[in-house]
């Protein structure tokens, strides 16, 4: 691909600007998730609310979405900043349900036992739910990584730089090399995503393969 080779150092530089668009997104909406999906979970009449308000914020059309936020917040329409907190506005629309139903795949007896070994609620979630909840958690950040990685390309239509560039790019000058070497690189981003959140789950649940590997 020679088109490939003469722009190595764009496509480089284009999929640094992806990964920050797209990832902080996903610890910010995490860290907002974690709260929310536990209201949810803690209380019975807050679950409704809260799960179906946040998800209806997934419906929001992201080019919509990367159009208002400047007039919202006074900030310039190129500026990086709209996409990440559109994109950790979808974040939080994913996760706030995964990390509810993570915390309530916690057996009732492993929090009863938790309590009768003396610990607080506070200490509980933090010792005990959240690290049996990381695999829920983990499965829909992975979601959500994808999903981030796909949504922001949808922000070259606005002149945001990142890998959606390169098919602004291809379709503007009727030239396919360059799509497809967008393509590619969205997916190539996707999977190291997909492989740093496994990576991370592992390291946060080593019970788990010490027990497959004792059996």
């Amino acid at each position: 691909m020679t088109w490939l080779r003469d722009h190595i150092g764009e496509v480089l530089s284009l999929a640094v600007q992806h990964t920050y668009l797209a990832g902080l997104p996903l610890i910010l909406g995490l860290v907002i998730a974690l709260p929310l999906g536990w209201l949810a979970r803690r209380y019975k009449g807050l679950y409704p609310l809260l799960i179906v308000g946040t998800g209806l914020l997934y419906t929001i059309p992201s080019l919509a979405l990367f159009i208002i936020l400047p007039f919202l917040l006074g900030t310039q329409i190129l500026d990086p900043i709209n996409v990440v907190i559109a994109m950790t506005i979808y974040t939080v629309a994913l996760l706030v349900r995964t990390v509810a139903d993570g915390l309530g795949s916690v057996p009732d007896a492993v929090n009863q036992s938790a309590t009768a070994m003396g610990y607080r609620r506070g200490r509980r979630l933090i010792s005990v739910e959240l690290p049996l909840a990381v695999p829920v958690i983990s499965a829909g950040l992975r979601v959500a990584a994808v999903s981030n990685v796909s949504i922001v390309s949808v922000a070259a239509l606005i002149g945001v730089q990142q890998l959606g560039s390169l098919f602004t790019d291809g379709f503007d000058r009727d030239f396919m090399e360059p799509i497809l070497v967008g393509v590619i690189a969205c997916v190539l981003l996707a999977l190291a995503f997909d492989g740093v959140i496994l990576g991370l789950t592992r390291l946060a649940t080593p019970w788990q393969h010490a027990g497959k590997q004792a059996s």
